[in-house]
């Protein structure tokens, strides 16, 4: 009958557990920007007929700018009455309309100048940016085997200080490497600009925006057999 090895090892085999852990920067590859577009009237109809034009404009200008946008969606619409103070009746004062925009950029020398003609347009806002990684990003793989490495190279430490050496491999368990990117903006990554008045006579200069570095963690539990150490 076999007899299953003892789970921690044994005087001529013993197991070494380690954790290995990686926090790499790195550039990002994608600029997420929010625009809200916003319209008001007395009139239903009207408020509609401002809100549709003004969201073709801000479509048709992003359009204009090609692979440099590699995602545009259309979120929430909402038209909502807004009800007179005084009276019991339900009168209503006024009509507000918003339409949210997302845009995904890929190259930055753009987004300064989408991101000042979008602020510039009549009763639009923009938020963001937002910096990201893509899910598929080679930086994640890249995270993950520097936590391998740096794992190996603390138990050959570890062995090397009992005078021993490692012999195998029993059990690599990953514990995820993920972009650390918070969803919400993180202290100085995040800006945002109403327009309300109209266009500008004059256009606004392209804002200077430097891409916020990323950090990719990773960890890695590593279990190994050693030689007998020299106690």
């Amino acid at each position: 009958m076999t007899q299953t090895p003892y789970p921690y090892g044994t005087p001529d085999h013993p197991r070494l557990a380690v954790r290995g852990e990686a926090h790499l920067e790195f550039d990002p590859e994608t600029a997420r920007v929010g625009i809200t577009v916003s319209a008001r009237g007395k009139d239903r109809r009207t408020t509609l007929d401002d809100l549709a034009r003004r969201n073709t404009t801000v479509l048709e200008l992003a359009h204009t700018y090609g692979q440099a946008i590699e995602k545009l969606e259309t979120g929430t619409l909402s038209i909502t009455p807004e009800l007179t103070q005084s009276g019991r009746d339900e009168k209503i004062r006024a009509y507000h309309g918003h339409i949210h925009i997302t845009a995904v950029l890929n190259d930055f020398t753009a987004l300064g100048e989408f991101t000042t003609r979008v602020a510039d347009l009549d009763m639009t806002r923009i938020d963001g940016p937002w910096w990201a990684l893509r899910p598929d990003s080679p930086a994640h793989g890249e995270a993950r085997r520097q936590a391998v490495r740096e794992a190996v190279q603390r138990a050959r430490e570890y062995a090397d200080a009992v005078g021993a050496r490692l012999a195998a491999l029993v059990e690599l368990a990953d514990l995820g490497a993920e972009n650390a990117t918070p969803a919400m903006p993180a202290a100085g990554g995040h800006a945002h600009t109403r327009g309300f008045g109209g266009p500008a006579a004059e256009p606004a200069p392209a804002l200077d925006l430097a891409p916020q570095r990323q950090t990719v963690h990773a960890q890695v539990n590593a279990r190994f057999t050693m030689t007998p150490p020299a106690l």
